[in-house]
């Protein structure tokens, strides 16, 4: 029997939630977690496929519920608000995001035993619980937005730090990740950076289309190369 997602009902505040949660399919006494934020749409099939695989390979995975209920977007036009408010608003994204970590460890997953893995507006979110010191040991990105305000205050990052990128991503100016990178060094983080080539934005989701003139599209070897790399680094990081 393979583990299935189930969903979890939680809250932020007076904000309702709807998460998914999916066990290991392997036993573990280290109880490895992986909290997973989704792209700026909310829950979607792709996220919902990375949870499975990473369920099969011997962690337990919650995916976040940020928006909650009667909020859910209906078009890319509503998600960039949505996602708007929480860039710009970062500790209500990062109190969202705590609120997951809590039930990712309710539901089995060890608390000092977890990473945070963000798709698009998620990989932006990943970056967030690391500035914000939630209790992870790392957090990976994928076609994620890097930037924070400059007027916010560089501190020190205990959490490893994955960046996975799409070399020809155009939403992500590269004054944004020369911030970035600098940011990293300043807060004498463990970061590493790896660049896929021919890719754009959403590179890892299958309904992204394949025109990358779009500036989002899937792209199947780099895909594949990013889920390798986040094995290499779930591997590093987590106790297994």
């Amino acid at each position: 029997m393979n583990a299935q997602l189930k969903p979890v009902k939680y809250s932020e505040g007076s904000q309702t939630l709807n998460g998914l949660f999916i066990k290991s399919a392997k036993k573990s006494t280290a109880n490895p977690g992986i909290l997973l934020l989704p792209a700026w749409l909310g829950i979607d099939n792709a996220s919902k496929s990375i949870a499975e695989d990473l369920s099969k390979l011997g962690y337990h995975v919650f995916i976040a519920d940020i928006y909650g209920e009667g909020n859910y977007p209906k078009n890319t036009g509503e998600a960039g608000k949505q996602a708007g408010f929480y860039k710009t608003n970062y500790e209500a994204y990062q109190k969202r995001i705590n609120a997951a970590l809590q039930e990712l460890v309710k539901s089995g997953a060890n608390a000092d035993n977890i990473v945070a893995i963000g798709y698009c507006f998620g990989g932006t979110g990943i970056l967030e619980a690391a500035r914000g010191h939630l209790n992870v040991k790392g957090v990976a990105s994928f076609h994620g937005g890097l930037g924070k305000d400059a007027a916010r205050k560089t501190e020190p990052i205990s959490a490893k730090v994955l960046i996975c990128h799409g070399a020809d991503d155009p939403f992500v100016p590269k004054e944004e990740i020369a911030s970035f990178q600098q940011e990293m060094r300043d807060s004498k983080a463990d970061w590493q950076m790896i660049y896929y080539a021919n890719s754009v934005h959403s590179f890892t989701n299958p309904e992204a289309g394949n025109d990358n003139s779009k500036g989002a599209a899937y792209n199947a070897v780099a895909a594949k190369r990013s889920f390798e790399h986040l094995q290499l680094f779930l591997n590093e990081v987590l106790k297994k």
